[in-house]
């Protein structure tokens, strides 16, 4: 991790590169929406952030690409790909970072997808658990606690997290 200031930066122009791309042109399959979000994400990534966000969609867009639907089992598998495929594209994964915040939400999606059918119950889930974790990051991180913050692309993640929440359960947010 760099503390460097800048992970909100650089993920916002990442999700606005992948919004950009995802509104080219009417989106009518998750494989046209899956397609999208990668290849924007990935060609507008920025900074460490941006990169290990564009590889947490990369894994969750390969793994939703084909489905004719994304129930819980589909969307819990897809963010554990997601993370697969993070934890994969950093040379030295850190604990206490975004990594550790979404491979939490995938876990407890996994669990989880097995005792609801709800996917907005699910998300619920996965964003409370996102949320816990991203509070202990700075137990994970020495520089996060002697700074007295937690992990700012953890924190990303979460809005992202409590974004695609507030889109399923047709609120808005701030």
């Amino acid at each position: 991790p760099v503390p460097d200031g800048d992970t909100g930066t650089n993920m916002n122009l990442t999700m606005e590169s992948a919004a950009r791309e995802m509104s080219k042109e009417q989106m009518t399959t998750i494989k046209s929406v899956a397609d999208a979000l990668s290849m924007g994400s990935l060609m507008g990534a920025r900074g460490n952030s941006g990169v290990i966000l564009s590889q947490l969609f990369r894994g969750f867009c390969k793994r939703i690409a084909n489905e004719k639907e994304v129930g819980v089992d589909v969307f819990a598998s897809a963010l554990q790909e997601g993370v697969n495929t993070a934890y994969k594209a950093v040379i030295k994964p850190v604990e206490g970072t975004i990594l550790t915040v979404a491979k939490n939400a995938a876990r407890i999606a996994a669990k989880s997808a097995k005792e609801t059918n709800d996917i907005n119950t699910l998300l619920q889930i996965v964003l409370h658990e996102a949320l816990r974790t991203l509070e202990k990051t700075p137990d994970l991180l020495p520089v996060l606690k002697q700074a007295g913050v937690v992990d700012a692309g953890g924190k990303g993640l979460c809005y992202i997290y409590e974004g695609w929440l507030s889109f399923l359960e047709g609120t808005e947010l701030d």
